[in-house]
């Protein structure tokens, strides 16, 4: 299959999983991760018609997607992979969605860039819903005082919540106390679900999910 069967095969099961859980068609947005892919690699996928895309990396991002941005004006680019606090410079100027605001100091920094920059990118909370060390996110308990203090203290307009389930669980009631934290916070969106649970994520109310290797392929 090529890129673009591929991209329509996932926004075909995208839609179904929105019928069976009983929620509007188009309430469930395809976040494409083009991580370690080329311009050249994402150009075919803008061309069949997806405009949403998802990357790990500031540095890898500013080497493709100005270009592609200049070229195709309503693209919008969310950073899905940890920000360190001296990329978010770059970040807040090229990204339109920010995913992993994770902890005070990395809230700080974006409130002052923002300011600096004139430019508001959306932002979401990550939150680490299996505690695991390795991963990045605050911890579920600690979810609505962190969006408390980035709102009331920072005046950071928090849209949402993130979370990337651990990989040998199943996701289901991860996204499900995702979705749980969103409702006691009054946040709408919820970032959750990738190439190999994005259905279930949908049925516990995912707004986006993030699919790179259903779409480009393996890396």
């Amino acid at each position: 299959m090529t890129r673009e069967e591929r991209l329509q095969d996932v926004l075909s099961r995208i839609r179904t999983a929105e019928q069976q859980a009983k929620r509007p068609s188009g309430s469930a947005t395809l976040v494409a991760v083009s991580k370690t892919f080329d311009a050249d690699a994402i150009r075919p996928v803008i061309a069949a018609g997806q405009r949403t895309f998802g990357e790990n990396r500031v540095q890898e991002s500013q080497g493709k997607w100005p270009a592609l941005k200049a070229e195709f004006a309503d693209i919008e680019l969310h950073l899905i992979g940890p920000l360190q606090s001296n990329k978010a410079a770059e970040a807040v100027a090229l990204f339109d969605v920010i995913e992993t605001v994770d902890r005070p100091k990395i809230a700080r920094t974006l409130a002052d860039e923002m300011t600096k920059q004139g430019r508001k990118p959306r932002l979401y909370v990550q939150v680490n819903t299996g505690l695991e060390p390795q991963k990045a996110g605050i911890a579920p308990q600690e979810t609505a005082a962190f969006v408390t203090f980035c709102r009331a203290e920072l005046g950071l307009a928090i849209e949402g919540l993130m979370c990337i389930p651990p990989a040998e669980e199943n996701p289901g009631p991860h996204f499900a106390l995702l979705a749980k934290l969103a409702e006691e916070c009054g946040l709408e969106k919820l970032s959750m679900g990738m190439s190999g649970d994005f259905e279930t994520a949908i049925r516990f109310g995912a707004t986006s999910v993030r699919v790179g290797s259903a779409i480009f392929g393996d890396r």
